[in-house]
């Protein structure tokens, strides 16, 4: 079976990313209109269970499609993985701008949105989201590039502790005004100083994982544990 070079599937993850964007947002345009006739805004309009529940569903069916198409795109874990980034990157950065030319929303980069539901309610400044998006796009296809190119990133302890503790900053930011939506409530401040550390630290760790050491970095086994 003929291998497919990066480039190729660069440009396919890229065009699934495009594609699968755009269903996505269609469908919250749907549920705008039932939901949010006058425009969405906050509080928040809480459907009924049922409905809630194949909402959760959707968005964890959404992250499995994604991870599926990521696994097809390379044979290492880290290129996978990369993959993925690309994808999740390219997912939200298109959901956005089909919103904003088919709704004229958001307004701003400083609007506020629901992001996510599981495990709690993530919400913030459509800003936040974007600006995680972008940076998962770009690490995902250094990332790629790098591993494919027979680079073998850093991986100590205090790598994955690292990461881990970017990622976990991130998700306090997000998931801070879990109980003011929860309450119905409009959430009006965002904790910047979590969110743009675990942002900070994260391209820390990246840089130092795949760029900070001699060409070729660890060897093949003690790098492809992901």
């Amino acid at each position: 079976m003929r291998e497919v070079s990066l480039r190729s599937r660069l440009v396919w993850l890229v065009v699934f990313g495009v594609a699968f964007g755009y269903l996505e947002a269609a469908v919250v345009v749907y549920l705008r209109e039932l939901y949010y006739p006058a425009g969405f805004g906050f509080p928040l309009a809480i459907p009924e269970p049922r409905v809630l529940l194949v909402e959760l569903g959707r968005e964890l069916a959404t992250l499995v499609m994604i991870w599926g198409v990521a696994m097809l795109a390379g044979r290492s874990g880290w290129v996978r993985f990369g993959a993925f980034c690309i994808l999740f990157g390219v997912w939200d950065i298109v959901f956005y701008l089909v919103l904003y030319f088919v709704l004229g929303w958001p307004e701003s980069l400083m609007t506020w949105d629901v992001l996510f539901l599981v495990p709690l309610a993530w919400a913030g400044p459509v800003l936040t989201p974007v600006l995680v998006a972008v940076s998962l796009v770009v690490a995902g296809g250094m990332m790629m590039s790098r591993v494919e190119a027979g680079y073998r990133p850093l991986t100590r302890w205090w790598i994955w502790g690292g990461a881990f503790l970017s990622l976990l900053l991130l998700l306090v930011a997000f998931m801070a005004n879990h109980g003011l939506i929860q309450a119905n409530q409009v959430p009006t401040r965002f904790p910047w100083i979590p969110y743009l550390g675990g942002l900070v630290l994260g391209w820390g760790i990246f840089w130092v994982a795949f760029f900070a050491r001699a060409e070729g970095g660890e060897s093949a086994t003690s790098g492809e544990k992901l």
